[in-house]
């Protein structure tokens, strides 16, 4: 498998998604929801996405949207188009709906709980147990876990400002992980009496 899991950032993004059809629709709710300009070319846009700002253009206008875009999502039941999209689009990051292997980005099945995002690859073998697998994930991460995340955070910022090296900062960030009072309070949804708990730990530091 040649293929590396990166995060691309897609804030102001110009993505062009040739198709308006459920999958290209998915693909577009995708990047409005994370800050991308994007453009459709197809017969019909569906109204949510033209209130978060999607705009439709004609097929004819393909060779002046790859030009516009950053990113070209190729999601169209017409396979010449798609064919002559693909081949305009190599200098381009591409990602192609009907043929992933003829693009160069993959857009996996995605799912956010709290700040956790988790992304599910099975290299183009199984979507069906892609999403089976995601409900198996959705399951297993709790609360706490959770609030761990929020609380390690805390506690990374706090230790930047007293200690410098980061192999020390990380022997602490262990050292609270396990420590007995913090799991007391975390379990008891008390974020805020664990963070004073730190505090007091880390103004020993000084």
């Amino acid at each position: 498998m040649d293929w590396t899991a990166l995060y691309l950032k897609t804030d102001a993004l110009n993505v062009f998604i040739l198709g308006t059809g459920e999958v290209a629709t998915r693909r577009a709710n995708k990047f409005l929801d994370h800050g991308a300009n994007v453009k459709l070319a197809g017969n019909n846009l569906a109204d949510d996405l033209e209130s978060k700002g999607a705009i439709l253009c004609s097929t004819d206008e393909v060779d002046e949207l790859v030009q516009w875009a950053d990113l070209v999502v190729v999601a169209s039941g017409d396979k010449e188009l798609s064919n002559y999209v693909s081949k305009i689009s190599q200098d381009k990051l591409i990602n192609r709906a009907d043929y992933p292997y003829g693009g160069n980005i993959i857009v996996p099945t995605s799912f956010s709980i709290g700040d956790v995002e988790i992304s599910i690859f099975t290299n183009g073998k199984s979507p069906l147990m892609a999403r089976q697998l995601r409900k198996k994930i959705q399951s297993i991460i709790s609360e706490e876990d959770l609030l761990e995340i929020e609380l390690q955070d805390y506690v990374r910022l706090k230790l930047k400002d007293v200690v410098e090296n980061q192999k020390e900062r990380r022997k602490y960030l262990y050292r609270l992980f396990e420590d007995d009072e913090v799991n007391d309070f975390i379990e008891n949804r008390q974020i805020d009496e664990a963070k004073d708990y730190i505090d007091n730990l880390i103004r020993g530091l000084y």
